[in-house]
């Protein structure tokens, strides 16, 4: 739908009964999230806040809560998009079939951004502090903007078409900040923003930003979109809300999103930092206090009916889980055709995203010695770590399309059963040790420091997995409870992680144990806190799992050996996925915030 603003579409929810009114007061301390958590866990609709504690603003959360809702918010122009990114991946296409593609050149000029000085008036000015000042964990540094859009301009190539669109948290009082005059901006150097940002350090003068929050549902999409190079986020948010993007600059030159909601404009100083964090993450466990980059706050601008738009990240799923959804909707076949052999890519969302990677690509090189085994894949693998969002990966699972047409990456039990079942585990684990890995991930050694493993296989069956242990299987102390969580794959509780020469010494004990047994159908022991939770279902077993080791710390194997540099192991592999004492702390919900919102009665 062309939504001109973010109020026309909570209207279109509320009528076709996808939208829950909340009409008592809410405190924007841990309740507004619980709800919004009780709720999404409910497929439930999404929901707007009417009265806020300490702000004059409603706010609204859960617009992307299911992928047919926000489908349903497109539905008039999701075709047409579609075909316009797979346009832009494989240009050819055009040129093979004009008359399937001809609509696709039209969209994109027609929503081409459209600057306007005529919506200037429409804005009023506020405060940092009367914006909802939402706190979604009880550990949060302070109130964050969870759903922004930040916008910044290239100071060598100035214009909307080379700007960039992203959506990077936002920490809005807290810690170190001066009330109302500054902000924190969490993102990482690689990201748009921080392209931006160095330029602008280079030439020694600041970075001039402004955040929008609100406006159409089409503009935190593109904010989020993997878009094929040359495609500009505003372009996209036009194509996709059927409507051009409308902007206009301030008299300090600030970009202004002319349907936003509310717009923060401030600029990032060369080298200024202050500590920003805590906060509650996708991985499922807070992100750390850190130093990043500080904005100095110019203006607040708001709209007369200004609707605040938030979401909540956590363990997944969350809204975000349904965010990616639809971006894989939309853009699904757009990076196979960017990376030569790749049939398709799914980061894990159960796992936290970054963390594991499945793929799929094709395994066509002549077979060394008669024998198939991974070579292509592997080179599809490398490309596949430097690529954007995908080099964040820290586990990568690709399998050969040939073994098995119908394989699906998004069927984690039957991808592992594939991968283990076939996989070489004396040749087929290849390590990228001291490299970097996603900031929010603290199972390495330090921040944005840790490893990464690619597992490939292809080929023929190897083992055939199984749930069954031989009658004899025993486990030397501190090891105890064990369950299996699927074929091949068991749980195993051990003592506390207290420092890696302890737990070398244990898991060297455990080897030798494990080494005399028949354990032919056992491809993967993972070491964990709690053997029965992590075995309980896949997605426990993939979070704990991923989230909770560093590939070059804490992969282990019975029979393990170097040669030529390379690790390998007769098998079973190990995966030490025990809490460290260096990782973050998981996310837990407030007890008592869970009760005290029993009162809203919720009639999802």
């Amino acid at each position: 739908m062309g939504y001109k603003n973010l109020a026309e579409c909570v209207a279109d929810l509320e009528k076709h009964g996808h939208l829950l009114r909340i009409k008592e007061e809410v405190d924007p301390y841990l309740e507004m999230a619980a709800i919004h958590l009780r709720v999404y866990e409910e497929k439930g609709p999404a929901l707007f806040f009417e009265k806020i504690k300490g702000s004059p603003f409603p706010a609204v959360s859960n617009l992307f809560g299911t992928l047919e809702r926000s489908k349903f918010m497109f539905r008039d122009s999701l075709p047409k998009v579609s075909q316009l990114v797979d346009l832009r991946s494989d240009p050819m296409k055009a040129l093979k079939n004009p008359f399937k593609f001809a609509g696709a050149g039209l969209t994109a000029l027609s929503a081409l951004p459209m600057q306007q000085h005529l919506f200037k008036s429409v804005f009023k000015k506020t405060t940092i502090s009367q914006l909802p000042q939402i706190v979604n964990w009880p550990m949060d540094g302070g109130p964050f903007i969870t759903m922004p859009q930040v916008y910044t301009e290239d100071v060598n190539k100035p214009g909307i078409l080379n700007a960039n669109l992203g959506m990077y948290r936002i920490q809005l009082a807290g810690n170190d900040y001066i009330k109302d005059k500054e902000i924190g901006l969490h993102y990482q150097i690689h990201r748009g923003i921080g392209v931006h940002q160095s330029k602008a350090n280079a030439k020694g003068v600041p970075l001039k930003v402004s955040i929008f929050v609100g406006g159409p549902p089409s503009h935190p999409l593109a904010a989020v979109m993997p878009l094929p190079e040359g495609l500009s986020e505003m372009t996209f948010a036009g194509a996709l809300g059927n409507r051009r993007f409308r902007y206009f600059y301030d008299d300090e030159g600030f970009c202004l999103s002319a349907d936003a909601d509310f717009i923060i404009t401030g600029t990032v100083y060369p080298q200024e930092t202050k500590p920003e964090g805590p906060f509650g993450d996708h991985l499922g466990y807070y992100s750390l206090t850190h130093l990043f980059p500080l904005m100095k706050v110019h203006h607040v601008y708001h709209k007369e009916d200004a609707i605040w738009s938030f979401t909540v990240v956590g363990r997944p799923p969350q809204e975000d889980t349904s965010f990616g959804a639809l971006i894989h909707e939309i853009a699904g076949s757009a990076l196979p055709q960017e990376i030569h052999g790749l049939k398709e890519v799914n980061a894990v969302d159960a796992a936290g995203v970054h963390p594991l990677l499945f793929a799929i690509g094709s395994e066509r090189y002549t077979p060394f010695l008669n024998e198939r085994r991974p070579q292509e894949i592997l080179t599809i693998a490398n490309h596949i770590l430097g690529k954007n969002q995908l080099s964040l990966a820290k586990y990568v699972f690709i399998a050969a399309r040939e073994d098995n047409e119908d394989l699906d990456t998004h069927d984690i039990e039957v991808f592992l059963t594939h991968i283990l079942s076939r996989i070489d585990l004396k040749r087929d684990l290849h390590f990228h040790t001291e490299t970097t890995i996603d900031t929010l991930d603290y199972s390495g050694g330090g921040l944005n420091s840790g490893s990464k493993v690619v597992l490939a296989a292809a080929g023929d069956v190897k083992r055939v997995l199984s749930k069954e242990l031989p009658a004899n299987f025993n486990l030397p102390v501190p090891f105890g409870d064990y369950h299996f969580v699927m074929p091949g794959v068991l749980a195993v509780k051990t003592g506390v992680y207290t420092t890696p020469e302890e737990a070398a010494g244990s898991i060297a004990e455990l080897n030798l144990s494990l080494i005399k047994q028949e354990l032919n159908g056992l491809a993967l022991i993972v070491l964990c806190d709690d053997a029965a939770f992590t075995a309980d279902s896949i997605n426990n077993f993939v979070w704990v799992t991923f989230t909770r080791s560093n590939p070059a710390a804490d992969i282990h194997g019975v029979g393990e050996f170097i040669k030529d540099k390379h690790w390998g192991c007769t098998g079973p592999l190990i995966i030490d996925a025990r809490k460290k004492p260096h990782h973050a702390p998981e996310l837990i919900k407030d007890e008592l915030v869970e009760a005290n919102i029993d009162r809203f009665r919720l009639n999802i």
